[in-house]
């Protein structure tokens, strides 16, 4: 009877949080649509949302920004969701795509699409994913081979300092190659790196939301699973889970979430790494309760840190990604030197 109350206890606090946050994010998406370098007034934003607006408010809004704030959006929900699976998956709280590398992985596949096809200066919107993807899986999979230590699993301290290291080297051959693009794809490259989200058009929205829309309930329906892979690998083999078959699946759904995310917003780091933090903070570690509290406090971050960016200053563009480093960077050597 006890834990029945605690469950139902925690699940209206989840809820309530939820609310809250989705409340925060419908705010900070009202603020969005009115920052810019083209001012509109939130009355003027309005009647150009019911179709009374004036040519260049249509394109300012529905051609730019819309599709940009969506962007933001899915991309910081899967970024962050994709952080909570890696976490779980390896029991290690500093997990994240961009610490591990997974995001270098997915940035340099697209950078040899790039280097190879100069022609076509940036791949197309619905073919940047699956390139990503590859680059990105590829990367994990080496990751989690040289982490992995028979008859202990995968080691949480091996696991950090492999990903750290695999992404060093990654980014690497990433600068070498960019040193050779011409001056067109050196741009579209660089503002890549650097966490801008540069697609900002409905192509690059409808090439992340078929990966959003079927990876996050996925990861959602294996909730109770990552519980169970959090605790140590003689305990979740006693409860009947095949946990080497369990964590690669869970492995592929965050690298999905991850390079696809990247792949369309750019190399965003430390919203995997932030999300999961708060939400664990505020609702505990059992993921059904975590997991959607995670995607919308990554959702959040990315389109605060955009907007900020796009505001920051008066005749150009500071990328989220920046933004987000200076929050995400101090908070990970923190963790660092709390960890054990």
């Amino acid at each position: 009877m006890e834990d029945d109350l605690f469950s139902y206890k925690k699940r209206n606090r989840s809820i309530l949080l939820i609310a809250l946050f989705a409340a925060l994010l419908m705010v900070g998406f009202v603020i969005s649509l009115n920052t810019g370098r083209y001012s509109i007034k939130p009355l003027a934003v309005l009647q150009t949302l019911l179709g009374d607006g004036s040519k260049k408010q249509n394109i300012v809004l529905f051609d730019l920004r819309l599709p940009r704030m969506v962007i933001a959006v899915l991309m910081g929900a899967g970024l962050a969701v994709s952080g909570a699976v890696l976490q779980g998956i390896s029991r290690n709280g500093l997990s994240d795509p961009g610490i591990l590398g997974i995001n270098s992985g997915a940035g340099l596949a697209v950078l040899l699409f790039v280097s190879f096809y100069p022609a076509t200066s940036v791949a197309p919107p619905f073919l940047m994913p699956f390139l990503a993807m590859v680059g990105a899986g590829l990367t994990a999979g080496l990751i989690y081979i040289l982490s992995y230590k028979k008859g202990h699993g995968i080691s949480p301290t091996r696991l950090l300092l492999t990903g750290i290291a695999t992404g060093a080297g990654l980014s690497a051959i990433s600068i070498i190659l960019t040193l050779q693009l011409n001056p067109r794809n050196l741009e579209f490259v660089v503002t890549w790196q650097m966490g801008s989200l540069w697609g900002s058009n409905w192509k690059f929205v409808l090439a992340l939301l078929p990966w959003i829309v079927i990876l996050l309930p996925f990861v959602y329906w294996k909730s109770k699973v990552m519980n169970i892979l959090g605790m140590n690998e003689q305990i979740a083999g006693s409860l009947g889970v095949k946990i080497q078959r369990e964590r690669l699946v869970l492995m592929a759904a965050a690298v999905g979430l991850a390079a696809s995310s990247v792949a369309v917003g750019g190399g965003v780091g430390f919203v995997g790494l932030l999300g999961p933090h708060i939400a664990r903070r505020l609702v505990g570690p059992q993921h059904q309760y975590m997991l959607p509290i995670t995607a919308t406090v990554g959702a959040l971050l990315v389109l605060t840190g955009d907007t900020i960016g796009r505001s920051f200053m008066e005749y150009t563009e500071v990328p989220a990604g920046v933004i987000i480093s200076l929050l995400g960077g101090p908070y990970f050597i923190y963790l660092l030197m709390k960890s054990r």
